[in-house]
């Protein structure tokens, strides 16, 4: 290679006439890279035996502008410059924050302000998005995972979110599931589309978490959907099953009860639903719900209606496992929390154009949660109905 020898004058009046002439600091950039690759190839040939076999062109971004670099080759192909190695790796982590803010809450123009701040003034919205491909494998891939045999509890809910399909916005249902696994910590099986909920719709979720390997679940908790008991029986027969005790009280008292009586009846269904009191047990509770029913039925007749249904059993569910655990398993509420979360990072954008940028989104929040990594302790406690892991 052809030796040339310039001094630090010489060097600085080239560097100034390539940024006069229109290349500016992009110029130069590309020029050191490719400079770099040129070096690194002799080396190669030097070492290997090899000789040096032209160019090829590589697009990449750098400081926000699209790069086209003569890449060095070498006769045998055995030559791959380090420094494609680093920008792939700068690429990899501008995807990972571009889509980082936007699954925290911020639009595609938002995130698209941040990086031209940056990085440069030449993003585009559609240039962002295509920063966002890369998720898209990463979160299909994470919802699609096999999954563990054993789930000493699942915990299900469905939330309602604007999705435009085609010409017409609705609020459409996304089911989620969410498991504790054998080691106590917690992680999201399935995040599922349907245009609105349904048991059957709820059967086909668990048959597809079934078929990535769940065959067993001690406890399944959920809202009181008709026929969801139903559903869930057909796929894991003989499972126990708990009826959320926060969404009864809370229809109870909103849709049948008159302000006057809110208060008192409040308190009563607490004490009826009372958690963590060792010698309250199943049978106490109906006993106490009977008579509940008997006392206000007088003013609300659907309480005398609810007394007879046999499936109110399944709210008291919850007195048969360790009173030490009882309010982890009482309510969904696990699962509502991550509803919440879903929420904050949708609301802002309005309706999402399809439900597969909903699913990306929320499964961005779900595979995220620092806090399902953690063990719940507490839950050792309950030996007979569940098998941990020690």
């Amino acid at each position: 290679m052809e030796q040339l020898h310039f001094t630090r004058d010489q060097v600085s009046k080239i560097l100034d006439q390539i940024v006069q002439e229109g290349g500016g600091v992009q110029e130069l950039f590309k020029l050191a890279l490719e400079s770099i690759m040129r070096a690194e190839r002799e080396l190669h040939n030097e070492k290997n035996s090899d000789v040096s076999n032209g160019f090829r062109l590589r697009k990449t971004l750098g400081r926000g502008k699209l790069l086209e670099l003569r890449v060095p080759r070498s006769r045998y192909g055995h030559f791959y410059p380090v420094l494609l190695g680093l920008i792939k790796d700068q690429e990899e982590e501008c995807r990972k924050m571009a889509f980082s803010l936007y699954g925290a809450g911020l639009t595609t123009l938002q995130v698209k302000e941040i990086f031209e701040d940056l990085y440069g003034r030449d993003y585009s919205t559609s240039q962002i998005s295509r920063l966002f491909n890369y998720a898209r494998q990463e979160v299909n891939q994470w919802l699609n995972r096999p999954l563990d045999t054993y789930y000493p509890i699942l915990m299900i809910d469905a939330t309602f979110i604007p999705t435009r399909r085609e010409d017409s916005v609705s609020k459409e249902a996304y089911y989620t599931i969410l498991g504790v696994k054998a080691d106590k910590t917690r992680e999201v099986l399935a995040i599922v589309n349907f245009p609105t909920e349904s048991a059957s719709a709820w059967q086909e979720v668990f048959e597809s978490i079934k078929r990535r390997g769940v065959n067993k679940v001690g406890l399944v908790v959920c809202d009181a959907l008709i026929e969801i008991e139903t559903a869930i029986w057909a796929v894991f027969p003989k499972v126990d099953v708990q009826l959320c005790v926060v969404h009864l009280q809370r229809n109870l008292i909103a849709r049948y009860i008159k302000p006057k009586h809110k208060a008192e009846v409040s308190a009563e269904l607490k004490e009826i639903f009372r958690r963590a009191d060792k010698s309250y047990t199943k049978q106490k509770a109906l006993k106490a719900w009977e008579l509940f029913c008997a006392k206000w039925g007088k003013y609300y007749p659907i309480l005398l209606k609810k007394a007879k249904e046999t499936r109110m059993e399944l709210y008291f569910t919850y007195l048969k496992y360790d009173y030490r655990i009882q309010s982890m398993i009482y309510s969904t509420n696990w699962i509502e929390r991550l509803n919440r979360d879903y929420k904050k990072t949708t609301t802002v954008r309005g309706a999402l154009p399809n439900a597969e940028a909903t699913i990306l989104l929320l499964g961005h929040v779900a595979m995220t949660r620092k806090a399902y990594e953690k063990k719940v302790p507490m839950l050792k406690n309950e030996t007979k109905k569940f098998k941990w892991e020690d």
